[in-house]
């Protein structure tokens, strides 16, 4: 299917609006031997959890607040080297699992703001875009769907590109998508809004605000 591709705007932000809620809150100030989170004003909740972190060193804050998110897939020992490769480098954009770098980036951006800047400060884009069929019906898609449509409008440099160069531009299946593309959200599946890492996408990778695109059914595996 026939796509116009419309790139509206990419914001770079320091961090995801709306991603901790107020339980991640409530639970983490636990975890920081603050007990009254639970009856404290949801609104001064970031503030307490950053004061409560502060009070740990930089490396023991850190295996904290990734143990609570990716504990369930890392070791201690991998929590505790990442834990002290964060402090010197943005391992949210270098890990080799692509499907945590977006939880890294939370947790990395968490510890930036609660130490005022020891931890390196990463990066998202939020790729506000449309996407119109223009000879068939309106349909959902897909974070695979979206990456494959928007490549015309990439230049060679972006690291998808170059990574996944045949996934981006064949007829083949693009799992990673999902985990390139943290959140994707739309009203009425024409214009959309996503959130992903600026080592992925950000505003020197577009080379075409305006473009037209073809979406192929991907073929099955054998």
């Amino acid at each position: 299917m026939n796509y116009q591709v419309v790139i509206k705007n990419i914001d770079t932000v320091n961090e995801v609006e709306g991603y901790w809620s107020d339980e991640d809150f409530v639970v983490l100030l636990q975890k920081f031997n603050y007990p009254d989170g639970a009856t404290a004003e949801k609104s001064s909740l970031p503030e307490l959890l950053e004061m409560a972190i502060s009070d740990y060193e930089p490396n023991e804050a850190a295996q904290i607040v990734l143990e609570y998110k990716l504990g369930d897939e890392l070791s201690a020992g991998q929590i505790e080297q990442i834990s002290n490769n964060m402090l010197i480098d943005k391992v949210c954009e270098e890990y080799p699992e692509i499907h945590m770098q977006g939880r890294l980036f939370h947790v990395n951006q968490l510890l930036f703001k609660a130490y005022n800047g020891k931890f390196p400060n990463a990066k998202a884009s939020v790729v506000h875009f449309s996407m119109t069929p223009t000879n068939g019906e309106v349909q959902k898609l897909t974070a695979e769907n979206i990456l494959k449509l928007l490549n015309n409008g990439l230049s060679d440099r972006n690291l998808i590109k170059r990574l996944f160069e045949e996934q981006m531009s064949k007829n083949i299946q693009f799992p990673e998508a999902e985990s390139i593309i943290w959140e994707l959200t739309t009203e009425d599946n024409v214009n959309y809004d996503l959130v992903t890492s600026e080592n992925w996408i950000n505003k020197d990778d577009v080379t075409a605000s305006e473009f037209e695109s073809v979406l192929e059914e991907v073929e099955d595996e054998a």
